[in-house]
C-alpha cells in the first residue's frame, strides 16, 4: 500500500473492461458489475487504554450478491484506503464464481495498526465495526472473515457483539474462526495450500517435476508460510522469501541456495510475519534487498504479499529461468506487468484463482456451521484440493480453447457466471 499513486480499483475496473469487451457484455451488466452495489463508510469512537477517545475509519463493501451473500474479509491496516477495499470486494465476487461457490463479493477494512494497539482496543475497534453495519450484514446477507492484521480472535469478538445485537446463536454469520467455537480443521492452512494445489496442476501441465523445481516468495504472512509449507512437502525447494520488516520499516529478501525450510521459517517468523535477522543469519540466509525476490533464479514465483508488486518497473528484472507465476496475493501484478509476462511466455496462474483456497475452505466452514457437523481435516484438505484443481483446469481449458491469456479464461469464467445471475434475476435484461 505504499504506492500512494496506485489506485487497485482503477486497476480492478480496468481488468474487467477488457473481458467485458471479449465477452460482449451489455451496457447496462457492464455498468452493473464495474461497481459495488453497495458500500458502507462509518466512523467508530474507541476509548484508549489512556483515557483518551479516537475516532477510526470503517468500511464494508458489498460488490455483487447475485450468486449468493456477499463474502470477504476485514483488513486493519494504517495505510487502508477504500479503493483498496472496493477492488478487493470486486475481486472476491469473481473470486468465489471461478471456484463455483454460491458467494458473492465483500470487503472491510478499518484504517488502524493493530501492532500499536493493545488487545482492549482493538476488541473496541471490532465490536464497534459490527455495531455501525450490523443490520447489513449476517449469515444470508454478507459474511466477513480475517484478513490483512486480522485473526479468528477479532473475528470471535465481531461474532460476539452481532449476537448480542440480534439475540441468538449465528455462527455462520463469521469464518476464520477459531477452530472448537465453529471454525473448521484446514481453514489455517487453505489459502496457502490452495496457491500450491495449483501451482502442482500447472507445473505438471508445463511438464516440469516439482521435486526439481525451485520457488522464491514475496511474503512470509499465513498464506506465504503454508504455500511454502506445501511446496517443500511435495519436493520443491524455496530459495528466498521476502518480508516486511516492522522495525525498520522496509522490506528484505532472504535467501538460501540449499533451501528455506518451512519449520525454520516458522520458527523465525513472529506474529505480523516479520524474519528475526538474527535467526536468520544463524540459518545461513542471505539478507538482501526487498526486491530481491523477483530477481532470483527459480522455476516459480510466488508473489504472496500485497497488490502492486510486479510493475512495469520491475517486470523486466524476472529471470529466463521462471516459467510459471502464482499469485498468492490479491492484485500482486499490473496489467502493464501482464504483457511483459505474456510476451515472455510465462504461464501464469491469477490470483482470484490461485488464493481462493481461503474463500473455499470458508465456505465449507459456513457449510459445517449450519450443518452443525464439522469434518476431519483431511476431508476439509482432499475437498479443498479438488475444487482447486476442477477451477484450475476449467480456467486451463478455456485459455486453450479462446487462445486467450490465463487471466483473461479465469476472468471470462467468472464474469460470464456472475453476469448470467444477474440476468436471470431480472436485474438486467435477458
Amino acid at each position: 500500500m505504499s504506492d500512494k499513486s496506485f489506485n487497485p480499483f482503477k486497476m480492478a475496473q480496468q481488468q474487467f473492461d477488457a473481458v467485458a469487451d471479449k465477452l460482449n457484455l451489455d451496457k447496462a451488466t457492464r455498468d452493473l458489475l464495474r461497481n459495488p452495489m453497495r458500500e458502507y463508510h462509518f466512523t467508530i469512537p474507541v476509548k484508549m487504554d489512556d483515557g483518551t477517545v479516537r475516532i477510526f475509519q470503517g468500511f464494508r463493501v458489498q460488490h455483487n450478491d447475485s450468486r449468493g451473500p456477499a463474502k470477504g474479509g476485514i483488513r486493519f491496516h494504517p495505510e487502508e484506503t477504500v479503493d483498496t477495499v472496493r477492488a478487493l470486494a470486486t475481486w472476491m465476487t469473481w473470486k468465489t464464481a471461478v471456484v463455483d461457490i454460491p458467494l458473492g463479493g465483500g470487503k472491510g477494512g478499518v484504517i488502524c495498526d493493530p501492532r500499536v494497539l493493545s488487545m482492549r482496543e482493538q476488541e473496541q475497534i471490532c465490536r464497534g465495526w459490527v455495531r455501525q453495519i450490523a443490520r447489513n450484514v449476517g449469515p444470508v446477507q454478507d459474511v466477513p472473515a480475517p484478513d490483512v492484521m486480522t485473526n479468528g480472535q477479532h473475528m470471535l469478538w465481531i461474532l460476539d457483539e452481532y449476537e448480542h445485537i440480534h439475540g441468538g446463536q449465528y455462527p455462520g454469520f463469521i469464518t476464520g474462526k477459531p477452530v472448537g467455537m465453529g471454525g473448521s480443521l484446514g481453514r489455517t492452512e487453505a489459502t496457502g495450500y490452495g496457491v500450491i494445489y495449483t501451482v502442482r496442476e500447472a507445473l505438471k501441465h508445463l511438464g516440469i517435476d516439482i521435486k526439481k523445481a525451485t520457488a522464491s516468495v514475496q511474503g512470509s504472512g499465513n498464506v506465504a508460510q503454508y504455500a511454502i509449507q506445501l511446496f517443500s512437502k511435495l519436493g520443491g525447494k524455496v530459495i528466498a522469501v521476502s518480508c516486511w520488516d516492522n522495525k525498520d520499516k522496509k522490506a528484505y529478501t532472504y535467501a538460501c541456495k540449499e533451501g528455506i525450510s518451512s519449520e525454520k521459517l516458522l520458527g523465525s517468523v513472529d506474529k505480523f510475519g516479520t524474519i528475526d535477522p538474527e535467526k536468520a543469519k544463524k540459518y545461513g540466509w542471505e539478507k538482501l534487498d526487498g526486491d530481491a525476490w523477483i530477481e532470483q533464479e527459480a522455476t516459480v514465483l510466488i508473489p504472496a504479499a500485497h497488490e502492486n508488486t510486479i510493475n512495469a518497473e520491475n517486470v523486466n528484472k524476472i529471470k529466463a529461468s521462471v516459467k510459471l507465476i502464482a499469485e498468492g496475493a490479491n492484485g500482486p501484478t499490473t496489467p502493464e506487468a501482464d504483457v511483459v509476462i505474456q510476451k515472455k511466455g510465462i504461464f501464469l496462474v491469477p490470483d482470484f484463482l490461485c488464493n481462493a483456497g481461503g474463500v473455499t475452505c470458508s465456505y465449507f466452514e459456513q457449510v459445517q456451521c449450519n450443518m452443525n457437523y464439522f469434518w476431519p481435516k483431511e476431508e476439509v484438505l482432499e475437498k479443498l484440493d479438488s475444487k482447486m484443481t476442477s477451477a484450475f483446469h476449467a480456467v486451463l481449458k478455456m485459455a486453450q480453447d479462446k487462445k486467450v491469456y490465463n487471466r483473461d479464461a479465469a476472468y471470462m469464467i467468472a464474469i460470464q457466471r456472475v453476469a448470467d445471475a444477474c440476468r436471470l434475476r431480472g436485474w438486467v435484461g435477458l
